[in-house]
């Protein structure tokens, strides 16, 4: 009997902390004598469906115009582990169709390395998808599934955005589908991407974007793709902080005939190797103006060569590197003033070879404007993949 007693103690104890705990007032659990079950609840309901305001209706209208044409890919990859040998691997992020034919615009960084793409459509068909050509240092590249008849999306003017503009996003953040965002354009600026380049006149929005959106279209209030979604300031957060980033649609638009014929962007080139001129170089060296390019190298048959440009032919050195002055100075393009290999370079960004370019220079004392038909730069044979970096600028794929 004693055996028992402590158990019979620690029932009785457990059955009473129960008991108190289940059926003290305030348990929302235990009977009430106000609760009342009415065979029929009376509902205060909408008289019908609620009308959509203008703006509401505004974001229906393009969701439903756009989001057919828009698309999941899907690049799976194989990576070697020394533990585990071959790993398969799989990233996400999107596009969009460009045209009948079924050639996809997206980021260069959602494709690069795959050794398989796969693209889903919006109604859930799926197929597999080619690489038809790409653009590593402008993060774009053009795919193509075996599809005909498609709905293109319609690709609007990048050139004369005004911050405060709405905007919206579509795409498939962590691989949601059909996701669709809105914001506004925060600042047009350049920003450099993971791979080192740069994007000239950059949409900077508030529209959400987060991986899995990379190579979605950036639509204004018609509809219209006025940006490709590339990037996300991520604060050390892999997902979005109110800052993202998409490559202008001009930008595209000017490489997608190159990328669809060729394979690659028929990028212009001069034939020439500069250096920028400071004034202090400029007061050193005895140049009349005290800013742009110094040809310090002429390509031999080349396009600047041919259209009689000079070189530099007096030895001299800038710190330990030696170099060539006595060459033309260039100080404008088109007419736009040219200070640093940047202005150069963004100027021929804006032309493809083939194109003809005036320089304006400077030789000896005169002002001489040069007209040079650009050749094409040789392209690089090899590339890598992009990587994302989620600590302050990353990828949004």
């Amino acid at each position: 009997m004693k055996f028992f007693r402590p158990f019979l103690f620690a029932l009785a104890l457990v059955s009473g902390v129960y008991f108190f705990t289940s059926h003290r007032a305030g348990n929302p659990f235990s009977s009430a004598g106000w609760i009342t079950r009415p065979d029929h609840l009376d509902l205060t309901q909408a008289a019908g469906p609620e009308t959509l305001s203008a703006e509401e209706q505004n974001n229906v209208d393009v969701y439903k115009k756009v989001v057919p044409s828009v698309v999941n890919v899907t690049s799976r990859t194989v990576a070697f582990d020394f533990f585990y040998g071959a790993v398969p691997q799989e990233g996400q992020g999107s596009g969009f169709i460009i045209d009948k034919e079924g050639h996809i615009l997206t980021n260069y960084h959602v494709i690069a390395n795959a050794q398989r793409l796969e693209v889903t459509m919006h109604n859930r068909k799926r197929y597999s998808a080619r690489v038809v050509g790409y653009d590593r240092s402008h993060d774009l590249a053009v795919i193509q599934i075996p599809e005909r008849d498609l709905t293109p999306l319609t690709l609007g003017d990048s050139s004369h955005l005004l911050v405060g503009m709405k905007v919206f996003a579509i795409g498939n953040p962590f691989g949601l589908n059909g996701t669709m965002t809105r914001g506004i354009i925060s600042s047009i600026r350049s920003v450099r991407t993971q791979t080192g380049s740069d994007i000239d006149d950059a949409i900077q929005t508030d529209a959400a974007i987060n991986p899995g959106n990379s190579g979605g279209p950036l639509l204004n209030a018609h509809g219209d793709v006025i940006g490709i979604n590339t990037m996300i300031a991520t604060g050390g957060a892999e997902q979005s902080a109110g800052i993202g980033f998409a490559i202008p649609i001009n930008s595209a638009k000017a490489a997608l005939n190159d990328l669809v014929q060729f394979g690659h962007i028929r990028r212009p080139a001069l034939g020439i190797r500069t250096i920028p001129v400071t004034p202090e170089l400029a007061q050193e060296m005895g140049i009349s103006a005290d800013y742009g390019l110094l040809v310090v190298e002429v390509v031999p048959g080349g396009p600047a060569d041919r259209a009689g440009i000079h070189a530099g032919n007096e030895r001299a050195y800038l710190g330990n590197t030696p170099i060539r002055i006595g060459g033309d100075l260039i100080i404008a393009i088109d007419g736009q003033d040219v200070e640093t290999q940047q202005d150069l370079a963004r100027a021929m960004d804006q032309h493809k070879s083939g194109d003809t370019v005036t320089l304006t220079i400077i030789r000896g004392k005169r002002k001489l404007d040069v007209k040079v038909t650009l050749g094409e730069a040789q392209q690089q044979a090899s590339v890598g993949r992009g990587v994302v970096h989620h600590g302050a600028i990353g990828s949004a794929s």
